[in-house]
């Protein structure tokens, strides 16, 4: 699937190596991680059954902290906080996505972009981490 907000990237380990390297790499840059989500375990639970997929949370208070401190602007608090995907597809390999948060930004508040566009560069890099 190809969207300009939507990307997805290749890891070049296998699905939880690629997890934990995501939070390990997340917390070691200084942003916390509240919860992963297991989504495959999740669906379990209704009877269905689907490849491995993890969703991973992590917040910059930094970051949002600006973003919420400022009235109107608490409206992006929905986009909070930011995620990374990682899950299995048919050929068997780890796969990335997250938003692109720099380009979903950009008619907003110059302030609201600019924090959206470090936080989301900040996510990359982390995912460079782990990229083919």
């Amino acid at each position: 699937m190809k969207n300009q907000f939507i990307i997805e990237k290749a890891s070049r380990l296998g699905f939880e190596e690629t997890v934990e390297s995501l939070k390990n790499a997340a917390e070691k840059d200084g942003w916390s991680v509240p919860a992963v989500h297991d989504l495959q375990q999740s669906i379990a639970k209704s009877g269905k059954h689907v490849k491995p997929v993890k969703v991973i949370e992590i917040c910059k208070p930094e970051y949002s902290g600006k973003m919420l401190e400022l009235n109107d602007e608490r409206i992006i608090s929905v986009m909070m906080p930011c995620r990374i995907s990682v899950y299995q597809k048919d050929d068997g390999h780890t796969y990335v996505s997250l938003l692109d948060g720099g380009a979903l930004s950009g008619n907003l508040p110059p302030q609201i972009s600019q924090i959206m566009k470090t936080a989301s560069d900040d996510t990359f890099r982390l995912v460079a981490l782990v990229e083919k």
